[in-house]
């Protein structure tokens, strides 16, 4: 850290160098568990979400808009999917449909299937 001051935050008696701080909100953005990441680093959780704040607002937003944010882009996400899956569902009814009609016998009931069975 060559012509860089090293700052120090403290927090209740402990004090955490600027770069483990980075470091743990560089991580606490992909982590699954706050919690065990929060073990992990030796902090206690509710200090990583004070720092995470605390970034946040320094950047001119706040926390709960850009987990909101984050939310509503995974929730678009979902919706995009499912309507994907919604399409490929309907086009594979109607392709069975379309099957089974040209298996249905063409001549009255008890008529033989257009195709023969694995035993004929």
């Amino acid at each position: 850290m060559q012509g860089e001051e090293l700052r120090v935050v403290k927090s209740r008696g402990k004090e955490y160098p600027d770069s483990f701080r980075a470091m743990a909100l560089e991580r606490l953005k992909s982590c699954n568990s706050v919690t065990g990441l929060a073990a992990e680093l030796g902090v206690h959780r509710r200090l990583l979400y004070k720092w995470r704040d605390q970034e946040s607002a320094a950047c001119g937003g706040t926390a709960e808009n850009s987990r909101e944010a984050a939310l509503e882009r995974e929730n678009a996400h979902l919706k995009r999917v499912l309507a994907e899956r919604t399409l490929e569902l309907d086009f594979f009814k109607g392709a069975l449909q379309q099957v089974e009609t040209r298996l249905q016998p063409d001549s009255g009931p008890g008529a033989k299937a257009s195709t023969p069975t694995s035993g004929e």
